[in-house]
């Protein structure tokens, strides 16, 4: 059916790749590049006897566009899967955009020298990819991507109009560590560490790190301490959910994540401001990064279940009504499945239906669009048979 190059090879785009190789009646063949192509090499070698999907690797910096434009070239993918460092998602779009091939990723454009992230960058590129006739669809993970297609299934299925979304995700494992990031640690403690914003009467209200706490009882986890945060997919909803009024992003952290973080910050090791260190200048959250352990490693001692959904507060036939939509996933089972914890599972898994639906021309069109902007139900289906599936609760708990 087709071929994807996927760019990246650390936790989540080890589960993409095993998920890829799972459906290869869609992913014919798989490309995989990083950085460290022995990374690549070492999954091509695990996978290669379990799957008919063909996989060859490659070595790449995807800082240089030529070089990814060289490799694009050469593999002729009918579509990019980028896997890497929000910091390369411009880089990454100028190579799909010079040689006219569908661009998928997980997360939106941050710079490397400011801890912000918008989508202002990327959306910047729509008419150049309605003129080039490619689609790039983005933010493919779980938060964004999942969650804005639980919006649009929400509207399309319940509701006239929907008036406030609270998007929650908690993460109920523990990797028995005293501080560890799930996923990559420089963009988690950037994301945590940064001012709080949600989406309210039109404008972005704007709140100090971590200030506003909420108690939630999250099905099947228990009851957790969430924290709003400022979160990429609040932006485009905002945009293209009709009749919205609010929308907050809460996730869940520990006591002890928390202590960690604020001496780490007091102390300055979460800096993103380079400092001369011996002659050389190092950044100190990259510094940070590299002591602390690789989320890939946790997969084998992380215990209990992640839930991530929305509650949506709407009206239909003039009533209001409430519905939480959510999925709850297993770390023990998904490293048992494909040998990574749940949190890589829950946005790989969506990174791999995203170029699905693209590879097979469910959801194309030329230009640049978030995942609420397409049909909600496919991908929805999808969710169910490739391992996140979801519930819909009538009349769940509400934040206040």
């Amino acid at each position: 059916m087709g071929k994807l190059l996927i760019i990246g090879c650390g936790g989540v785009a080890s589960v993409a790749i095993h998920k890829c190789c799972q459906n290869s009646e869609v992913f014919e063949e798989i490309c995989i590049a990083s950085r460290t192509k022995s990374k690549c090499d070492a999954l091509q070698e695990k996978l290669q006897g379990t799957t008919s999907t063909r996989i060859t690797t490659a070595q790449i910096d995807a800082d240089n566009v030529p070089a990814l434009i060289a490799l694009i070239e050469e593999v002729k993918p009918d579509a990019v899967l980028n896997l890497a460092l929000p910091y390369q998602d411009l880089h990454i779009m100028d190579a799909c955009l010079a040689t006219k091939v569908h661009y998928i990723d997980t997360a939106n454009y941050e710079p490397e020298d400011t801890a912000k992230f918008e989508y202002k960058w990327q959306w910047a590129y729509r008419k150049q990819y309605e003129e080039a006739g490619i689609t790039a669809l983005l933010g493919s993970g779980f938060d964004p991507g999942v969650t804005s297609v639980f919006s649009a299934y929400a509207l399309k299925h319940y509701f006239d109009e929907i008036n406030y979304i609270d998007i929650l995700d908690c993460n109920g494992g523990d990797h028995g560590y005293p501080f560890a990031t799930n996923f990559n640690p420089e963009i988690n403690i950037r994301e945590v560490s940064a001012k709080g914003s949600y989406w309210e009467d039109g404008h972005w209200v704007e709140t100090e790190p971590m200030d506003i706490k909420r108690v939630y009882n999250f099905p099947q986890v228990g009851e957790k301490d969430m924290y709003l945060l400022h979160h990429e997919e609040i932006e485009s909803l905002a945009l293209n959910i009709p009749g919205i009024k609010r929308i907050r992003f809460f996730m869940t952290f520990g006591q002890s994540y928390l202590t960690h973080l604020k001496c780490l910050e007091n102390v300055g090791m979460t800096s993103i401001e380079p400092i001369l260190y011996e002659g050389k200048e190092i950044v100190p959250l990259q510094f940070l990064k590299a002591v602390l352990p690789d989320p890939a490693s946790l997969g084998p001692r992380t215990k209990g279940k992640t839930n991530i959904g929305c509650i949506f507060t709407g009206k239909k036939d003039g009533k209001e009504k409430t519905i939480y939509i959510y999925n709850v996933c297993d770390h023990e089972a998904c490293y048992k499945e494909v040998g990574s914890q749940a949190v890589a599972y829950t946005t790989g898994v969506p990174a791999m239906i995203g170029a699905m639906m693209v590879l097979q021309g469910i959801w194309q069109k030329p230009g640049v669009y978030n995942m609420e902007e397409f049909d909600p139900d496919p991908f929805m289906d999808a969710l169910n048979k490739w391992g996140l599936p979801w519930v819909v609760e009538e009349h769940p708990e509400l934040v206040d």
